[in-house]
């Protein structure tokens, strides 16, 4: 290289310095007055919690998911870009989060262990700034929520590859409590091993939902490996940190958590695998203005009973996204129907289908009209 082009290269070198350094001064700018403009956002919060308690308002409530559904669709419907929106909202989501802790500590009680795309999707849905608790089955997360132990839970209710958690169903039956959000996670399954060397696996943890989203997967990969159910993805996680003999198909959190080395990504046999999460809590939502309601329905045992259950939501409008049904604990060969309808239950069309509803039905419940889910 000549001196000429090394006198090149050192303006150019010099040219790209100077750039960055102005684009760095730039970035500190900015940083200052997104503090600010934090700080400002946080002291509002504290005027909220102010006003409220000086209104002399009874069992306040700081807490305002359709609030918070309103707020993450209008950060993302102005997104200038280029950041994604499903960033924005995990940023935002954060921010509401930090500046709610701030008005009031929020106890989240969530299906366990730690580890669990359940406390991904909790985490999702309240931020970080809130107190989480994992407990071990379903039935201890509502009955938390029940006696006040905790201001929410966050259960599982349906994958799109395995279907509906009927366990959630059915505590439903017999628990005052109300749903008040849905969470909806993009679940990526993941085979992991404590050094990553398969050669002398024997079996592969898992629990059975997850097993059935990588089944065809496995059959491909390993299909004389014993597949063993356990009651959690982070359970399948732990048992394999301390057997080198056994691996885990769990999510990457559990991975990190309990050391595992990934061996193979994103094996499940869906690439558009789903699971919803529900939010359960013992207050009724306002309306955000894009709903999902959920009603619990008997019917009496008679001939086209379904038929006069569904002729009302299909005469006044309504779309109804879900039906399940599941059998009646008390009774034999009786149903009760869980049915998942597009609105809020404030909606003139909503409230003149419950009147039909209600003189059909032998018993019907409204469990919650909360905000879909946020992508």
């Amino acid at each position: 290289m000549s001196d000429k082009d090394d006198l090149l290269a050192i303006e150019a070198e010099q040219a790209m310095t100077k750039k960055l350094v102005g684009i760095r001064d730039r970035i500190d700018s900015i940083d200052t007055q997104i503090l600010q403009l934090l700080s400002d956002r946080a002291n509002c919060a504290e005027e909220v919690a102010v006003a409220k308690r000086e209104a002399g308002e009874k069992d306040i409530k700081f807490y305002r998911p359709e609030r918070e559904a309103q707020i993450l669709r209008r950060v993302t419907e102005i997104n200038p870009g280029p950041l994604a929106n499903e960033r924005i909202s995990a940023i935002y989501r954060e921010i509401i989060s930090s500046c709610l802790a701030l008005e009031q500590q929020i106890k989240v009680a969530y299906l366990g262990p730690a580890g669990t795309f359940t406390e991904l999707a909790a985490t999702k849905h309240f931020g970080t700034a809130v107190s989480t608790a994992p407990f071990g089955l379903i039935p201890e997360v509502f009955r938390q929520v029940e006696a006040g132990m905790a201001d929410y839970g966050v259960v599982p209710i349906e994958n799109s590859t395995g279907g509906i958690v009927s366990n959630t169903l059915d505590r439903f039956i017999n628990s005052p409590l109300k749903i008040c959000g849905e969470v909806k996670l993009v679940i990526h399954q993941n085979l992991m091993h404590v050094s990553g060397d398969m050669g002398d696996i024997r079996l592969i943890y898992s629990h059975e939902q997850s097993l059935m989203q990588c089944r065809d997967w496995l059959d491909r990969n390993y299909p004389g490996i014993e597949r063993v159910a356990v009651t959690s993805n982070a359970e399948a996680a732990r048992l394999a940190a301390e057997d080198s003999n056994a691996a885990a198909i769990a999510g990457e959190n559990a991975a990190n958590l309990y050391d595992l080395k990934i061996v193979s990504p994103h094996i499940e046999d869906s690439p558009n695998n789903m699971t919803r999460f529900l939010v359960i809590g013992n207050e009724e939502i306002p309306a955000s203005g894009n709903d999902r309601t959920s009603l619990m329905i008997s019917t009496r045992n008679r001939s086209g009973a379904l038929y006069h259950l569904l002729e009302p939501i299909k005469r006044h409008g309504l779309d109804m996204t879900r039906i399940e049904s599941r059998p009646a604990l008390d009774t034999q060969w009786d149903y009760i129907f869980f049915l998942d309808l597009n609105g809020h239950i404030s909606s003139d069309k909503m409230q003149l289908a419950m009147k039909d509803l209600e003189a059909e039905a032998e018993y019907i419940r409204v469990l919650g009209s909360y905000s879909k889910a946020i992508m």
